[in-house]
């Protein structure tokens, strides 16, 4: 089976649970024989492992699908221009800029998106459509998101085959935009949604927020978690000394990171956790730096930031060392999340997580036994929480086996990978 994945490039600046996803996805498809690939859209993917193949350009580069937005004028630009803004550096420093990697202000770049042939990126449209077409020739063609639903028309219908659609996080780029816009997106998502064959939400709890939303019927819903390679992480026992709290995500508030700053500032006024250490990998942007600024401030005023390590890079071979050197993860997202795959990774490493009742986290969390959940998100709640788990030796090592159990048994990328296999075979039967 040929089955090409569609996915959003981040440009390598902050960890990107969902690229990680669909690059583990691809070569797991590929090591169960099925011809896989990886387009990139707007930026490069940047993540270090199943990246796409040298010949596969940037699709809707993000310099040259803003400026057409923008300018009018611009959409008519030669071609040796529109390939230079389209060049890896160009892209790369796209990426390093805020306003690349975040909904406010692109309201209407994203509806024009969603418009499809009839937006302002129906070139981009065709040359993705003439490139699935005469190069790749797929049987399945697979998003990653459903921002990306105005190419499922014309794609389907010019290439005659299925389009699958993944559903993760869409949420938090659509309910930041003004209330002008917010359910417009949603209006026009629901309505594109019609042609589409089948969605993969990654959790129940997104499946339930998706299905309302955009009004997705059951029998095109196929909820599906996250995999990853168990074998591809190294599992240790919880850190002892010096104790330390992990977090593993982009360094931003909506992550909740100043939730955890303050937790981490409570906690280190307990004489118990005199030793404790905070440890952070996960990169950010350049809207991040203000916010992470006042993050130091606090803990130096508490004259803790020495007790802080930030890991600058957070690939795997990195990662190993990250969760070697942390006791438990806890990446106190806001609002939750649909999934989270640094839970998975977190937990294939044998680290507990301490996570907030919010999203998906309680579902991950109950499936895996992997952890603890508190409520409110409030940085006295989760230190309360975090003081339980960090001062419970046998709790701590009951949640390490259980978690790292459960990754091997149900969230396997094979046994995750085969289930989709079956949607997709089913999607082509019924073709026939």
């Amino acid at each position: 089976m040929k089955i090409v994945n569609i996915v959003p490039g981040f440009g390598g600046t902050f960890y990107c649970g969902n690229c990680l996803r669909d690059s583990a996805f691809v070569a797991s498809l590929r090591q169960a024989g099925h011809d896989a690939s990886i387009l990139p859209m707007y930026l490069p993917l940047q993540v270090g492992i199943n990246t796409p193949d040298k010949d596969i350009p940037v699709f809707y580069g993000a310099v040259n699908i803003y400026l057409k937005q923008q300018f009018p004028f611009m959409r008519n630009m030669p071609s040796w221009l529109e390939k230079f803004f389209n060049s890896t550096p160009i892209l790369k420093f796209a990426a390093s800029k805020s306003s690349s990697t975040r909904a406010t202000g692109l309201e209407e770049m994203t509806e024009s998106m969603l418009l499809g042939k009839n937006g302002n990126q129906s070139h981009e449209l065709q040359q993705l459509v003439d490139f699935l077409k005469h190069h790749e020739k797929p049987d399945i063609v697979h998003f990653s998101n459903a921002l990306l639903l105005g190419m499922a028309e014309q794609i389907r219908n010019e290439l005659n085959v299925p389009v699958v659609f993944s559903l993760q996080d869409e949420d938090v780029w659509v309910d930041v935009m003004s209330e002008k816009y917010k359910q417009r997106i949603w209006d026009l998502m629901a309505e594109k949604a019609a042609v589409v064959d089948a969605f993969i939400p990654v959790s129940n709890y997104f499946a339930s927020v998706m299905k309302t939303k955009m009004r997705i019927p059951d029998a095109k819903l196929h909820i599906l978690p996250i995999g990853i390679d168990p074998g591809k992480y190294q599992f240790s026992e919880p850190a002892k000394e010096p104790r330390a709290i992990g977090y593993l995500s982009r360094i931003c508030e909506e992550n909740g990171f100043g939730i955890l700053v303050d937790a981490f500032i409570i906690l280190k006024k307990d004489l118990r956790f005199k030793d404790l250490k905070l440890r952070v990998t996960g990169g950010k942007t350049g809207d991040d730096d203000h916010f992470i600024s006042e993050q130091y401030r606090k803990l130096r005023e508490n004259s803790i930031s020495h007790d802080v390590e930030i890991f600058p890079e957070f690939t795997l071979e990195h990662l190993h060392k990250f969760f070697k050197s942390i006791t438990l993860l806890s990446v106190p997202v806001l609002n939750g999340e649909a999934f989270g795959l640094y839970q998975l990774e977190a937990l294939a490493s044998g680290i507990p997580l301490v996570q907030p009742r919010l999203g998906a986290f309680p579902e991950i969390i109950e499936s895996t036994g992997g952890g603890m959940i508190y409520e409110s998100n409030t940085p006295q709640a989760l230190s309360e929480a975090l003081a339980e788990v960090l001062d419970s030796p046998s709790l701590l090592m009951q949640f390490s086996k259980s978690g790292h159990e459960a990754v091997l048994d149900t969230y396997d990328c094979r046994k995750v990978t085969l289930q989709m296999i079956s949607i997709y075979q089913g999607l082509l039967n019924k073709r026939i």
